[in-house]
């Protein structure tokens, strides 16, 4: 290439920075804000041009701009060399010389001549003596490292896309190994290890950009030129990374890259100039920039990035421990993700980097860098706890709140969330004066904690949600607490592998309370399950979330969950867990691989006193993937994308809750059982405030209509009732299998003069039902029953369907004496050791009587019955066509759990194969 053809293509090369001399006078410093006067020498950084084509100058005083070099991240661009800037060869050699002096690292550097223009044409040429041009040119810069192909941003991709097909996390990790060990060519990885761990892992080393989805689709609606309406439709599909790559290969005005050039370093300095910069303009001149170096498939990743989600599915898990088989271990201690891999990677002497695995790792908490808590699992019987909780335990109250890690060194503070993140200093800056009261003698601490607002005058916690700032008013009584009930750190001490009673001893002797500010979380040592239960019915009446339990002899182990945690829906395998049948109201589209479909819905129930639908929950848990595409189909929905304007009449909803799709007649959407973890209050939903927390979809109702659905009348009374009704019951099953036996003893002496029972109707079960369900899971009232009405209740339950009325005998007499005297001293758990199977036919209150049976100790069989009558199986397995069975009806089972009696009634026993029928 010629020289003249070399610098015509240099003069193509856009600059970042511009020098000359002042004309008029006119501009201002960006940085002093005064003006420039004419003459004087200036620097300008190019910007985005709003105005027209070309760039913006902006304007500096030289030393302002030095002064600004100084300060920026060491990965912003900067002056480094005459050849970044525009306008260096038309200046004076006396101003090249001032300049110079400005660029230490530039002090050999030869100014070049001014290069003659078109009106010097005229003038003499010079006559010096041509440079010897086989030597090297002193004022070219020294030509860039070539990133090692190992680093390349293309292989990246290529990685990315072989852990997103992978389903399994031993094959991810091997994946992610087998490449960290012999990189692109086979042999060794020549790369920068940090660099992929932390590309990898965008959602543990986060930068915080401030894009979300619609912003990003703004921006490259500008740099592409295409219609913002166009790209903000096909955002629908759920993807936004998805929906650049698409217009950026359909764009008039920008085209991809044909080949992908880039590393992984110039990625990385791209995402870290992007993270300093908050204005609109400078945002799209940043990534237009970036843009015209890509691949749409470069693009794309860079978006996901951006969006701390490359969709891989894999974690810190699978990454570290292709790096070092302790490298996930010690992550989970420190979350120091740099700390980890400069254990873990050794730096070669050619500057590369490899995993090791000859040293094991050791890192341990340290202050000011949060720890990752530990967590409790679900426990669902008191028996189950006490397993699991060998030694003896600690039953904690499980505080609604907001869980925080407070670490003090010193007099510096730090407050971490469960996720790690920093608290915003609303909810914990008043702790700093009183943290130093509560330990007087504590220099350096780190503590596992929950704040919550609690009332100063009765000294109850306040609901969850209560700590917003907007809130704080609604609460004049109430002061943020720091409920502490764990110490891992205590003066240079880090007590990690302390059992939890040291660590408790440790707290209770350097802790003083500060009422209503710092106070020690309630616990109690058990070692009785009598006394867990009692604890468990304490905490819900006083309307606390559970209880968690703990080990007396166990470690803090950072994001293990070997904790327990107690709460009202965890028991009896849901049974006590909250509900109400709501109406599909309206969707929103879903994200991922849910996207461009309804997958979050809109539930809420009927207020006939204004004749409109209130809003209960929204929620995007329990289809599975064929019912959500075959609702799809099914459910008839008016889009009206979030316009406020188009909410209908009938729907009465806040601005949050606005959908993506209405319904177009709600009486005709279907029912949706909801259940979740309680009834709570909250001020986005319309049906007088009330939700459900953590709320699913536990089954479909085709059975019921918006007219048989829950009104708002009954989720008011639901919710109610689901605040009294907290007792709680898990004893043993001791004693039941007595009963079983002597009722099973009188059975068989009335057998054989007792009349066969007849196979109760579908008509009957349903209706007989209706009269005895329980309030506080259907909703609707039943009568109280006396002791007569339940004498009359079993006897008349006992007799129904016989064809005569023969006379009671002795040992009929006896049997119902003996189940009176059950009644007078209810067991738990009565349907212990026993299976029950419901015909297809039973619709009416399946679910709650399901609920029942399993909470009292039953188990459910699924199985088809072409019979109408129900099924109770004592032994043996109901594959056996030999089996015996007995028949009752509904109201038996229902008046069994009203008076938590199991009647025996083996004379009605036929066959459970069906022959011999009665």
């Amino acid at each position: 290439m010629s020289e003249g053809s070399g610098d015509e293509s240099q003069q193509q090369t856009p600059k970042k920075f511009s020098v000359d001399r002042a004309k008029s006078g006119r501009a201002v410093c960006k940085k002093c804000k005064q003006k420039i006067e004419a003459g004087v020498l200036r620097l300008a950084k190019m910007g985005y041009n709003p105005y027209g084509p070309g760039p913006l100058k902006l304007w500096h005083h030289v030393d302002c701009m030095f002064e600004v070099f100084s300060k920026q991240r060491p990965t912003t661009a900067k002056i480094e060399t005459p050849d970044d800037m525009d306008g260096w060869s038309d200046l004076e050699r006396e101003d090249q010389e001032e300049m110079l002096k400005k660029l230490p690292n530039c002090k050999d550097w030869t100014p070049k001549p001014k290069t003659p223009s078109k009106d010097d044409s005229a003038k003499p040429k010079s006559t010096k003596t041509p440079k010897d041009k086989n030597k090297p040119k002193k004022d070219s810069p020294p030509p860039a490292k070539e990133a090692n192909k190992d680093d390349s941003f293309r292989e990246f991709r290529r990685l990315c896309a072989a852990l997103s097909d992978t389903d399994s996390y031993t094959g991810k990790t091997a994946h992610v190994r087998d490449f960290f060990t012999k990189g692109t060519d086979g042999t060794s990885f020549k790369g920068d290890l940090h660099l992929w761990c932390r590309l990898l892992l965008p959602g543990v080393i986060k930068r915080v950009y401030n894009l979300q989805s619609k912003q990003l689709i703004k921006l490259f609606s500008k740099i592409f030129h295409t219609d913002h309406d166009d790209m903000l439709e096909d955002l629908e599909q759920g993807d936004v990374a998805e929906t650049v790559r698409v217009f950026f290969e359909r764009s008039q005005h920008l085209h991809p890259a044909k080949k992908s050039t880039l590393s992984l370093q110039d990625v990385d300095k791209f995402l870290e100039e992007l993270s300093g910069i908050t204005k609109e303009d400078e945002q799209i001149h940043h990534f237009k920039q970036m843009a015209e170096m890509c691949t749409s498939n470069d693009l794309k990743m860079i978006i996901r990035l951006v969006k701390h989600d490359l969709r891989i599915n894999a974690g810190p898990k699978h990454i570290l421990e292709a790096v070092h088989p302790d490298a996930y271990q010690a992550f989970q201690m420190s979350r120091d993700l740099d700390a980890v891999l400069s254990k873990a990677v050794v730096r070669t002497a050619d500057g590369h980097s490899s995993p090791t695995k000859k040293t094991a790792l050791k890192i341990t908490a340290s202050l000011m860098t949060p720890v990752l808590p530990m967590l409790a699992e679900a426990c669902k019987s008191v028996e189950y706890a006490m397993k699991k909780c060998p030694n003896g335990m600690y039953s904690e109250i499980k505080y609604d709140g907001e869980r925080v890690q407070v670490h003090k060194k010193g007099s510096e503070f730090k407050y971490f969330s469960r996720s790690l993140k920093p608290v915003l200093p609303h909810k914990v800056n008043m702790f700093r004066d009183y943290i130093p009261q509560a330990f007087p003698y504590g220099t350096d601490l780190i503590l596992d904690s929950e704040v919550l607002l609690v009332d100063v005058k009765t000294g109850k916690p306040l609901p969850f949600g209560s700590l917003g700032v907007h809130k704080k008013n609604s609460f004049e009584d109430a002061n943020v607490c720091l409920f502490v009930f764990d110490c891992i750190y205590y003066n240079g001490e880090v007590l990690l592998e302390k059992p939890v009673k040291e660590r408790r001893r440790i707290l209770e002797q350097n802790m003083k309370e500060v009422p209503n500010r710092i106070m020690f979380s309630e616990i109690k040592e058990i070692h009785d399950p009598k006394d867990l239960e009692n604890m468990i019915t304490k905490v819900l009446k006083l309307g606390l979330e559970g209880l968690v339990l703990k080990d007396l002899m166990s470690t803090y182990e950072p994001g293990k969950r070997h904790w327990l945690k107690v709460k009202k829906d965890y028991l009896y395998g849901g049974a006590m867990a909250d509900s109400a049948d709501l109406v599909v109201l309206g969707a929103w589209f879903g994200t991922g691989q849910k996207g461009g479909m309804m997958s979050v819905f809109l539930m809420g129930c009927y207020n006939p006193t204004n004749q409109k639908w209130c809003t209960v929950t929204k929620v995007h848990t329990g289809h599975d993937d064929k019912t959500l595409e075959r609702l799809q189909k099914e459910l008839v929905m008016i889009k009206i994308s979030k316009e406020a304007s188009k909410v209908p009449d009938w729907l009465c909803c806040t601005k949050t809750m606005i959908p993506d799709f209405v319904a177009q007649d709600p009486k005709a959407m279907p029912v949706w059982e909801i259940t979740g973890a309680e009834f709570t209050q909250h001020e986005v939903h319309t049906a007088s405030g009330i939700s459900i927390r953590f709320p699913r979809v536990t089954r479909i109702r085709d059975d019921k209509t918006w007219k048989t659905a829950t009104s708002l009348p009954e989720l008011k009374d639901l919710f109610k009732k689901s605040k009294e009704n907290c007792d709680v019951s898990l004893p043993s099953t001791s004693g039941v299998k007595d009963v079983h036996k002597a009722s099973d003893t009188e059975s068989d002496n009335s057998s054989t003069s007792s009349p066969k029972k007849k196979f109760a109707s579908s008509e009957t079960s349903k209706g007989l039902s209706k009269s005895v369900r329980d309030p506080a899971v259907s909703g609707k009232r039943k009568p109280e029953v006396t002791s007569k009405e339940s004498d009359k209740s079993t006897s008349s339950s006992n007799n129904e369907g016989t064809e005569n009325d023969a006379e009671e005998s002795p040992a009929k007499r006896r049997k119902k004496e003996h189940v009176h005297d059950i009644i007078k001293k209810p067991l738990p758990d009565v349907f212990v050791g026993v299976k029950l199977v419901l015909p297809p036919s039973v619709i009416e209150d399946r679910s709650e009587l399901e609920r029942y049976f399993i909470a009292y100790g039953g188990e459910l069989l699924d199985t088809s019955q072409k019979e109408d009558s129900t099924h109770i199986i004592h032994v043996g397995d109901v594959t056996d066509g030999n089996e015996e069975a007995r028949h009752v009806t509904l109201r038996w089972l229902w008046d069994s759990i009203k008076l938590q009696a199991l009647q025996e009634t083996r004379r009605y026993a036929v066959p459970f194969s069906g022959a011999g029928n009665p």
